[in-house]
């Protein structure tokens, strides 16, 4: 995003007990030329394969027919003529939210349809917006056009959305709380979680959320249990700088865009190395062999990470694309501690020098090693892609 804040998404989902596959389905996307974020929890009516099903194609719709920025009104009626309707209650057989996320019109947008109400924190209070009945016209008596509601508001740093399905409210129901636990008492607890931790992570509040509402049904959930949270906090910087300039009087001003970049940096290559230490007047210091695939990293003052160029920038695409999981242990060598610290980080700079360099031109090496500059832009094409990462590219 372009404004003063990233816009951080988690989600953790627990499902009904004895059950292999959720009935609840979370989708979402970032989509950096439109400057937005979208995302959708739909929760099928029941649990298992079938309201899985029925979850996934409200969520694949909503999401699909946000992106083409269809009103809230064809939204609904397009979702609600798809889904089959519950003979006895007369409501669709699954229900959702949509949050975008328009950083162009610094907006948010909340769409609900039968979900738990979402919950608005700025910062350790609760912001109420102003929530409306979504108006239909020419539509029948169906029910479930009563039953649609939206709010807009201006985002915030420090601002957080949090919405769930009714696996987290009604949990702990017939077990100890009378009503279910409410979205009064869910407030109340994200109050106190993010006044324990101020800079909790999306992800971890969503998972103790998901944890206490299992909690309340003693462990064994009667539903499936699901929240999503997004976060409106600072963002977190990374510059990769690699390769030299095509002018060599360019040097300075390369060596000078990573000098001045606030965030963290990276420096691959070895003609790289040498120019931002000759032009910084930075001593470079080499560091033992950790991985015996690569050559050994290097350290100078300033820099985060200094590595070999191309060989490897194409392990840290093996990792990213291959290797990567949710509980992956980094190991000490360079292209792990590299693509640590490029998933730490929301927003990755990569400033590319675009002179050929000959020492990259090896015959003996593997055909997928490629040329420097190709080399970057799968790395860049990874962290979009997999890993949502905003990823900016300047080529000198």
């Amino acid at each position: 995003m372009t404004n003063n804040y990233h816009v951080e998404v988690g989600f953790y989902q627990m499902y009904h007990h004895g059950e292999h596959i959720g009935g609840d389905v979370f989708l979402s996307k970032r989509m950096p030329e439109e400057n937005r974020v979208l995302c959708v929890l739909s929760d099928g009516m029941g649990s298992g394969v079938k309201a899985n099903v029925l979850a996934t194609l409200t969520a694949t719709l909503a999401l699909n027919l946000s992106m083409e920025h269809k009103d809230a009104q064809r939204i609904a009626e397009i979702i609600m003529k798809a889904l089959p309707v519950c003979s006895e209650r007369k409501i669709s057989y699954s229900t959702y939210t949509i949050v975008d996320v328009s950083g162009d019109a610094d907006t948010v947008s909340i769409l609900e349809y039968d979900n738990p109400q979402t919950i608005v924190m700025r910062s350790y209070r609760v912001l109420e917006p102003n929530w409306e009945k979504v108006k239909f016209e020419n539509t029948t008596a169906d029910q479930r056009f009563q039953d649609l509601n939206m709010a807009t508001f201006t985002p915030q740093l420090e601002d957080r959305i949090i919405f769930c399905s009714d696996g987290v409210t009604q949990s702990g129901l017939g077990k100890g709380l009378v009503t279910g636990w409410g979205r009064n008492n869910l407030r109340e607890e994200v109050r106190n979680i993010i006044t324990d931790n101020h800079s909790i992570s999306a992800s971890e509040l969503a998972e103790k959320i998901v944890k206490k509402a299992a909690a309340n049904d003693l462990h064994v959930p009667k539903d499936d249990i699901s929240c999503a949270v997004i976060y409106f906090r600072e963002p977190r910087r990374t510059m990769i700088c690699s390769g030299p300039p095509l002018n060599p009087e360019k040097d300075i001003h390369f060596a000078e865009k990573l000098r001045s970049f606030s965030g963290r940096k990276i420096v691959s290559g070895a003609t790289t190395t040498e120019i931002i230490s000759r032009e910084l007047r930075r001593t470079v210091v080499d560091e033992p062999v950790v991985d015996h695939t690569l050559p050994p990293m290097s350290k100078m003052d300033g820099i985060d990470l200094v590595t070999e160029g191309v060989l490897t920038l194409s392990k840290v695409i093996h990792l990213l694309n291959n290797v990567i999981t949710p509980n992956y242990q980094f190991g000490r060598g360079p292209a792990d501690q590299m693509c640590q610290l490029l998933l730490d980080s929301d927003e990755i700079h990569i400033l590319v020098g675009t002179k050929i360099n000959a020492d990259n031109i090896d015959l003996s090496q593997p055909v997928e090693v490629e040329i420097r500059k190709n080399v970057i832009q799968r790395v860049a094409k990874v962290l979009m892609d997999k890993y949502m990462k905003v990823v900016y590219m300047e080529f000198m």
